[in-house]
């Protein structure tokens, strides 16, 4: 059975954002005793992750139990465009004029192709797919593109982050053709030329590119009948050609392509970023009146919306279902709560107590729901499992009522809080104060929310090893990623610094905070981890 997908209406047009910048920052060395040349990272390699959706007319269309299949206007005749197995089965096929296939399946369902609803499907997946990457981009109608390279070890290694993405999938009803290279384009024609192709190295993208069909490359179909006339039916038929007689005959935009592909050119993608507020609608292939039916439809949406607000940790105190009729305006119910929340059982509570007192004047045929303006939800500490030995039950406490219970038992001198001063010395950032504590009268300062500071710091620096000058961990050359930060404070008293920070890399892929000191400039320290 294939299941449609219902996918979150865009609320607005999303902006284009500029490329992820994953390349780590150039090392500048001040001083002249160091050289740098072996501190530079390498050029970042980019892994990506082409989706192609071949069957997308069909599977953004509504969903259905008997053989269905979609249609579209070709020079005033409807003829098949795309038709599912039990239809195929039957001996429809795509070009066939649609009266051709009703006399082969007179039960067959015909939908018209809808540009619109295939967009919005795409733009759903497109918001499924930011799980796995935060570079997703909308290539083409039917093509997908995923940046996956710093996303190998959150998920695992390359075959676990593939597995994962071609089973959800298939569980939301697509059938998608899936290739991996090291260019946008060179991983857009293979997953064209059905090649489940895994290619990490560039140097291997050319041999693997050779053999695709010119059909491949989506050109258009003149160019295509052209070439294959000329006995060019694969890419490196083309690349055998000259290039100056090629780009005079078909132009430079074709040339320019297969450069790209090969990683010969650079290829910048927009990022598709998915809307602020959410907004979904839910179909309904007939008119409905049971309440108990919409009930569950609106459950479904609630669901949705939970999923959309989790996947950015937000919150809203505002809903809105809007429920269409075929002749009438539509009926609005809005729900709202005393504290931004985004679970779906309770606003579904507060849906069945409304629910009662709504009066639908006819039957249901669409159901939508927008939310309210989104809130940062705070995030809350778990609670503790404590066993009563008096009264033999167990009873749950909070970290800040099991902190209040401990300065009871023990005094408050024992138990502290942690809080931080505005001060630009590390070791001297942070002091110890009562839990009971005026907040207000802490000296931090807006000003420091920028500052990045890891979770892990040490008592002391640790003197790094260095060889020949350039600092070692765990035995192998750190790579700087981020700085430097200039701290110059202190001068004042008899701890002044005088350092450079940056945030490092290990060869084990650790995130390290490390600083040279200025005064000695050969001498680097290790001052915390990142987490």
């Amino acid at each position: 059975m294939r299941r449609a997908w219902k996918s979150p209406v865009i609320a607005r047009d999303a902006a284009p954002t500029p490329r992820a910048a994953q390349q780590a920052l150039p090392f500048v060395e001040p001083a002249p005793l160091v050289e740098p040349l072996l501190l530079v990272p390498a050029r970042v390699q980019r892994l990506w992750f082409c989706v192609w959706l071949p069957g997308l007319p069909l599977e953004a269309s509504r969903s259905s139990d008997s053989a269905a299949a979609v249609i579209e206007e070709q020079q005033g005749i409807h003829r098949v465009l795309l038709a599912d197995p039990k239809a195929q089965a039957a001996g429809v096929m795509a070009g066939q004029s649609a009266n051709a296939a009703l006399a082969l399946l007179p039960t067959l369902q015909l939908e018209e192709r809808s540009l619109p609803r295939e967009q919005q499907t795409l733009e759903a997946l497109a918001t499924w797919l930011e799980r796995f990457s935060s570079f997703v981009c909308i290539a083409d109608r039917d093509v997908l593109l995923l940046e996956i390279a710093g996303s190998l070890r959150l998920f695992g290694g390359l075959r676990e982050l593939r597995k994962e993405i071609s089973k959800g999938l298939r569980q939301h009803g697509f059938d998608a053709s899936l290739a991996i290279a090291p260019t946008p384009l060179g991983a857009t024609w293979l997953a064209r030329a059905g090649r489940r192709a895994c290619i990490r190295d560039q140097q291997n993208l050319q041999s693997a590119l050779r053999h695709l069909p010119i059909r491949s490359l989506n050109w258009p179909e003149g160019l295509c009948a052209t070439l294959i006339g000329m006995g060019v039916t694969t890419i490196g038929d083309c690349l055998r050609l000259p290039r100056e007689g090629f780009v005079r005959r078909f132009g430079a935009e074709h040339m320019l392509a297969l450069d790209r592909a090969l990683g010969l050119l650079p290829d910048p993608r927009n990022s598709w970023r998915a809307p602020e507020r959410f907004c979904a609608d839910h179909e309904m292939p007939e008119e409905q009146s049971d309440r108990e039916r919409l009930i569950n439809i609106c459950y479904e949406l609630l669901l949705s919306h939970e999923q959309f607000l989790l996947a950015r940790q937000l919150g809203t105190q505002r809903l809105c279902f809007s429920f269409f009729h075929l002749k009438g305006p539509a009926t609005e119910l809005r729900l709202g709560c005393a504290q931004a929340d985004r679970s779906a059982k309770r606003w579904l509570e507060l849906l069945r107590i409304r629910f009662d007192q709504l009066v639908l004047p006819q039957p249901v045929i669409a159901i939508r729901l927008r939310s309210g303006v989104t809130q940062a939800l705070r995030a809350e500490s778990s609670r503790l499992n404590f066993h009563d030995s008096n009264e033999g039950q167990t009873r749950r406490y909070s970290i800040t009522q099991l902190a209040e219970r401990l300065i009871a038992r023990i005094g408050e001198q024992s138990v502290h809080s942690v809080g931080l001063v505005a001060e630009h010395r590390p070791q001297h950032a942070w002091r110890v104060q009562s839990l009971f504590s005026d907040w207000a009268s802490s000296t931090l300062t807006e000003v420091r929310r920028h500052w990045r500071r890891p979770l892990w710091m040490l008592p002391e620096p640790a003197l790094l090893p260095a060889h020949s000058g350039y600092p070692l961990h765990q035995g192998g050359p750190i790579r700087l990623l981020d700085g430097p930060e200039r701290l110059e404070t202190g001068w004042w008293d008899e701890e002044g610094i005088s350092r450079d920070y940056y945030t490092a890399v290990n060869p084990a892929g650790m995130r390290l905070w490390v600083f040279r000191n200025r005064r000695r400039p050969s001498s680097w320290y290790l001052h915390g981890y990142f987490g």
